[in-house]
């Protein structure tokens, strides 16, 4: 097997400007050259806030492929090869056998949603390059996008990509009423379609295509038909026997266009081949560098490398690979249920602020958007979490849980502002909060449901504090294990990844997926210094069940508390509770939030940051 060299100083270089030019150039409607347009991404960046942390979250990546480079060579060194890839191709076999042909999947994606929406308000713009947000981009028209520009991309790099670039405010409002418009006419072809975000969904056609006798191309068609007639918007489609394939295929003849993949198994085999794997659903721009790195750029590179990825089983998710080298996965199409909901949230961006006042000032209106999202979807939790972003752009977490439900404009303030006074003096640029540990307060009042749901605490008035990391990077969803049939659809929601930028769209949904496996499993965070005499504590990885849990003499005031992470209900005190989360964060996120002494060089005082490094 040849070994691949670590990445190089030019690697690193090169990898840094493929990392600003950020997660969306793969995205239709480029016109102009790549290279030229990260040239000027490049230029435009150096010097700032932002082009100094992408560089630091560059750099964590290229030692992280090292460190797994090194591993490779170890866990290879010696090994029969030729067996382990004969133990590999059995299992594909078996693999191969859970393919299912027999169902028709839509996935359905708005073209340049929010850009087209504003089109529909404002016609002024139509044939000139414009992009929507404040700040930091959320969407491009493709006018827009001949040039480079792109969603996520920082406002002043965008105005260096296109100087005529016409910047337009975020109307949720307005983008709510379209997508409610656009979802109920897809609802009319699969009443239980899974809506994967505002602006695309999946639908599973097979039952309306024999009712009404039609081919799938001609349904499919007749949809976005149906769609521009009473909307004035564009939708593109692709068709394929599964969720994961469908979503591919409706990128391929963007915008307003469809792709119908042929339902055969060698088609699809080799349709796969050939594609990069940053076109897989769940594998983001991180882990894209992170399979390079080992040879793996296409999804034929699985295959080849099989027998490598079979002894870093833990590190890459070995049947999630192979299942995407096949080309399959989920064609199971369901609505999300109201159950299935892990937090609700808001967040809000703005000019960096190090003013204390002004600074809580947005916290008010983010609590008080926060209550208001809760009373009118009926939800109310017990853990509460603060995010702030701070003018380095880097992300930190603090978050609370409670033996009481709460979801008060002004407990939610109060709380948020509990865990940020400590850290100040700082500068911010986004503050949000989220609750999760939710209690439906829609579901019926049965006894019985509500015990097996939500455990209340049992040692009196405490509350527990903990710090968390939260992964700036791509929310990948590779799966490390083949599990049982029906926990593998539900770990396929609906593909979606999130990257580090900061939208100023209103976190409602959960932007964190809790349940998902990382493609790599980072090192185990470490604590930091906290503000107490404690000294930090160190958690290694081990299954879940034999976690080491602190003796009976150092309990102190032991309550019943749910894990905001995994759900599972513990009965032991703050410091057990805590290095639990621990825990299950290594397991759960690429745990990589800078640590305290990256943040500036200059000498006023630094925030004390207690967030776990990211590796």
């Amino acid at each position: 097997m040849t070994s691949e060299p670590p990445p190089k100083s030019s690697q690193a270089t090169e990898s840094l400007v493929k990392r600003l030019a950020g997660p969306s150039t793969g995205k239709a409607g480029l016109v102009a050259d790549q290279t030229e347009i990260n040239r000027i991404i490049t230029e435009a960046s150096k010097g700032s806030k932002f082009y100094e942390n992408e560089k630091r979250k560059d750099q964590d990546l290229t030692n992280r492929i090292n460190k797994i480079l090194k591993m490779r060579d170890e866990v290879t060194k010696g090994v029969d090869m030729h067996k382990v890839e004969s133990t590999v191709d059995g299992l594909l076999q078996e693999v191969e056998r859970q393919r299912d042909l027999s169902q028709t999947i839509v996935h359905v994606d708005m073209d340049a949603f929010y850009a087209n929406v504003e089109l529909l308000f404002n016609p002024d713009l139509k044939g000139k390059p414009f992009g929507v947000g404040h700040g930091v981009l959320t969407t491009a028209s493709y006018e827009a996008r001949k040039y480079g520009v792109r969603s996520g991309m920082p406002g002043f790099i965008a105005k260096k990509l296109c100087p005529e670039l016409i910047l337009v405010k975020l109307n949720f409002t307005r983008y709510s009423e379209m997508s409610r418009k656009v979802m109920v006419i897809f609802e009319r072809y699969d009443p239980n379609m899974c809506a994967a975000g505002c602006d695309e969904g999946y639908l599973n056609i097979t039952s309306y295509c024999e009712e009404h006798d039609m081919t799938p191309d001609d349904c499919v068609q007749e949809m976005r038909r149906k769609v521009f007639e009473e909307t004035n918007l564009t939708v593109s489609a692709g068709i394929a026997p599964n969720k994961m394939l469908a979503k591919i295929c409706s990128d391929k003849n963007k915008p307003n266009g469809q792709f119908h993949l042929p339902f055969d198994s060698q088609e699809i085999i080799t349709f796969m081949h050939d594609l990069s794997i940053r076109k897989v659903p769940g594998i983001g721009r991180v882990n894209e560098r992170l399979l390079e790195s080992v040879g793996i750029k296409t999804c034929g590179d699985i295959y080849a490398h099989r027998a490598m990825l079979s002894l870093m089983d833990k590190q890459f998710g070995l049947h999630f690979l192979l299942r995407t080298h096949l080309g399959i996965a989920s064609n199971n199409v369901q609505p999300h249920q109201r159950e299935e909901r892990k937090s609700i949230g808001a967040e809000r961006t703005f000019n960096p602020l190090d003013n204390k006042e002004r600074i809580f000032q947005k916290l008010q209106e983010v609590a008080q958007e926060l209550e208001d999202d809760m009373n009118s979807n009926g939800w109310t939790g017990r853990t509460i979490t603060l995010k702030f972003k701070l003018d380095t752009y880097q992300v930190f977490t603090r978050a609370k849980s409670f033996d009481r439900w709460i979801m008060k404009k002004e407990e939610l303030f109060k709380i948020g502002k509990e865990l940020l006074l400590p850290e100040f003096p700082l500068k911010l640029r986004l503050i949000g909060l989220r609750v999760t540990k939710l209690k439906d307060l829609r579901a019926a009042s049965d006894t019985t449901a509500g015990i097996k749901r939500f455990f209340e605490p049992v040692g009196g008035d405490q509350s527990t504090s903990n710090k968390r990391p939260k992964t700036e990077h791509d929310n990948d969803q590779l799966l490390d294990s083949l599990k049982a049939q029906d926990q593998w659809d539900d770990e396929m929601p609906g593909f979606h990844e999130l990257d580090d930028t900061d939208n100023d769209m209103n976190a409602n949904e959960g932007d964190l997926d809790e349940n998902v496996e990382p493609l790599f499993r980072s090192r185990p965070p470490v604590s930091e210094p906290s503000r107490s005499s404690q000294d930090p504590v160190r958690i290694s990885i081990k299954p879940r069940s034999t976690i080491t849990r602190p003796s009976s003499s150092s309990l102190t005031a032991k309550l019943s508390q749910d894990c905001p992470v995994c759900g599972k209900t513990l009965t032991t005190d703050n410091k057990g509770f805590n290095d639990h989360i621990d825990f299950c964060l290594s397991r759960g996120i690429i745990s990589q939030v800078q640590a305290e002494a990256s943040v500036g060089t200059s000498s006023k005082p630094k925030p004390k940051l207690n967030g776990k490094r990211r590796r």
